[in-house]
C-alpha cells in the first residue's frame, strides 16, 4: 500500500498541555498510519514523554484532539473515537498498548504471570465466573495461558517462563514488557525509549524485532528513542520536537537534513 493510501490509526491536531503557567506542548500535530514506524525524537525536556502521557491518558491535554482509529470487527477501521481524557485502562482497551522508559512489570510476578496480566482487558469471565469455574472459564483461562506463552516465545523467553521478573538481565526485562502490551491485542504499539540502557548488540536485536512484530501483528508502532542510529533505520517517519513544539517532520532523510533539526538535536553532541 503507498504511503498516501494508508489510513490514519492515530491523529493528533493541534494539542497542547499546560502545567499551570508552564506549556509543556503547544499545537502539537502528528499521524500515524496504518503499518508504520514513527518515531519521535528531540532532546531531553523537549515535551515526549508529556506527548505519550497526553496520547495515553495519564494526562488530559488542555487543548486540541486526539482521534483514534481502532481495528473494527470486520477488519477494517472503525470511525475515529476521540480519547481526550479517557482513562488509561479504557485507552488499553480500545487498543493501543504502552511501554515505559523506566520498566513497569511485576517483580514478583514470574515472566508468564506478567504476560498474562496483559491478557486481562481481552478476557470475557467476570466475577462469578472465577467462583464457579464453568467450562468457559476454564477453557478461556487456558487460552490465556496458551497465548501468553506463545508470545513469550515470539521474544525469545520461552525459557525464562517461570522466572520471576526481577531476576531477568535488562534486556530480558525490555523484551518482557513488549510482550505483555502485545498480549492486549494493540493495533498501535507505543514504545517509550525501548532501547534505553542496552548495548549496540541488544539495541540491534530488538530493532529486528520490532520490524518482526510489526509485520506479523500487523501493528502500527510509534516510538520514543535516542539511539539515532536505530531511529534512522527503523522509521519510515519521524517528527523532531523542540521545547514542546514540532520543529520538522518527514523521513529519515529529510529530517537528518534538516538545518533546525541538526541545530537542536542531532548536532549537540550531548544528544547525539
Amino acid at each position: 500500500m503507498s504511503e498516501t493510501n494508508r489510513k490514519a490509526v492515530l491523529s493528533i491536531r493541534t494539542m497542547s498541555m499546560n502545567f499551570g503557567g508552564l506549556r509543556a506542548l503547544s499545537d502539537v500535530d502528528l499521524e500515524v498510519r496504518e503499518g508504520e514506524v514513527v518515531a519521535l525524537i528531540g532532546p531531553n525536556g523537549a515535551g515526549k514523554t508529556t506527548f505519550f502521557n497526553c496520547i495515553t491518558g495519564i494526562y488530559t491535554p488542555t487543548e486540541g484532539e486526539i482521534l483514534a482509529y481502532p481495528r473494527g470487527g470486520n477488519g477494517k477501521d472503525a470511525a475515529g473515537v476521540r480519547i481526550n481524557g479517557m482513562r488509561t485502562n479504557h485507552v488499553c482497551e480500545l487498543g493501543m498498548a504502552r511501554t515505559f522508559q523506566n520498566i513497569r512489570l511485576f517483580p514478583s510476578m514470574t515472566a508468564l504471570e506478567n504476560v498474562m496480566i496483559g491478557r486481562h482487558c481481552r478476557t470475557r469471565s467476570g466475577l462469578l465466573g472465577a467462583i464457579l469455574r464453568p467450562s468457559a472459564t476454564r477453557r478461556e483461562e487456558q487460552e490465556v495461558v496458551d497465548k501468553s506463552y506463545h508470545l513469550l516465545q515470539r521474544v525469545g523467553l520461552e525459557k525464562v517462563a517461570n522466572e520471576y521478573a526481577r531476576n531477568l538481565p535488562y534486556g530480558a526485562q525490555r523484551r518482557l514488557e513488549i510482550a505483555r502490551a502485545l498480549a492486549t491485542e494493540p493495533f498501535l504499539l507505543l514504545l517509550d525509549e525501548p532501547a534505553a540502557g542496552m548495548n549496540p548488540q541488544e539495541t540491534l536485536e530488538l530493532k529486528d524485532m520490532v520490524v518482526q512484530i510489526k509485520q506479523e501483528f500487523q501493528v502500527s508502532v510509534l516510538l520514543i528513542e535516542h539511539d539515532m542510529k536505530m531511529v534512522m533505520s527503523l522509521s519510515d517517519r519521524i517528527y523532531v520536537m523542540e521545547y514542546g513544539r514540532v520543529i520538522s517532520t518527514g523521513t529519515p532523510a529529510e529530517v537528518s537534513a534538516d538545518p533546525q533539526v541538526i541545530r537542536a538535536y542531532l548536532g549537540e553532541e550531548h544528544d547525539a
